[in-house]
C-alpha cells in the first residue's frame, strides 16, 4: 500500500511538472491546458491553480453521472495543478524554437510516464478521466467519442480564451495515447503482482 500511495503521487506531481514543460516549450499545449491556460489570461488566477479548480468543477459533474471518485481522483484535483504551478515558477519559457521541441518531446515523455505511474497505482482516474468514461457509461456512446466531444469542447473555448494551440497540441493528441499504453503495463501494480503469483 505504501508504495502504491508512493507511486500515486510521484505520478501525479510529475503529471504537472510535464504540462508545465509543454506550457514553456511555446508550441502549444494539450486541450485542457488550453483551456487552463485561457481562464487564466482573463482572469489573472495561475495555469495550475486554474487546473485544480477545473479538476473540482469537474468532479462536481461526476454526480449525475453517478461516479465515484478514488483518493486517486481527489489526490489529482489537489496535486496536478499545484505542481504545475510550481514547475512554472522555477522553468523559464523557452529561449529558441529547438530549445522549445525539446522542452516539448520532454513534457509530452514525462506526462505519459507520470501517466502510467499514478494510474498504474489503481486508486481510480483523474476528474477528466472519469468524466469521459462517466458519459460512456450513462450514455452508451464509445469511449472515443466522450472523449472527442469533451477535449474538443475544451480545446475550442480555451483557443477563444486565448489559450496556446499549435503544433504542440497535436503532437501531443497523436503521442500521448500510444505512449501511455506503452508505459502502463510496465507501471500497474495489479499487472506486477499478476506477474509475481504466474512465476
Amino acid at each position: 500500500m505504501a508504495r502504491r500511495i508512493l507511486q500515486l503521487l510521484i505520478g501525479l506531481v510529475l503529471y504537472g511538472a510535464g504540462c508545465a514543460l509543454t506550457v514553456r516549450a511555446g508550441w502549444g499545449v494539450d486541450p485542457w491546458t488550453v483551456f487552463a491556460e485561457g481562464i487564466s489570461i482573463h482572469t489573472g488566477i495561475g495555469i495550475g491553480w486554474v487546473t485544480n479548480i477545473l479538476g473540482g468543477l469537474v468532479l462536481l459533474v461526476w454526480i449525475p453521472l453517478r461516479q465515484k471518485p478514488g483518493i486517486g481522483t481527489i489526490a489529482n484535483v489537489a496535486l496536478v495543478g499545484t505542481s504545475l504551478q510550481a514547475t512554472l515558477a522555477l522553468v523559464p519559457a523557452a529561449p529558441d524554437l529547438w530549445a522549445g521541441g525539446a522542452m516539448l518531446a520532454g513534457g509530452i515523455l514525462l506526462v505519459a510516464f507520470a501517466s502510467g505511474l499514478y494510474l498504474g497505482a489503481a486508486f481510480g482516474p483523474g476528474p477528466r478521466d472519469g468524466l469521459m468514461t462517466g458519459l460512456h457509461r450513462r450514455l452508451g456512446w464509445p469511449i472515443w467519442v466522450c472523449r472527442l466531444l469533451v477535449e474538443s469542447t475544451v480545446l475550442i473555448a480555451g483557443w477563444l480564451l486565448g489559450g496556446t494551440v499549435g503544433v504542440g497540441t497535436v503532437v501531443f493528441a497523436i503521442c500521448i495515447g500510444p505512449l501511455v499504453h506503452h508505459a502502463l503495463p510496465l507501471l500497474d501494480v495489479k499487472e506486477r503482482r499478476r506477474v509475481r503469483v504466474d512465476a
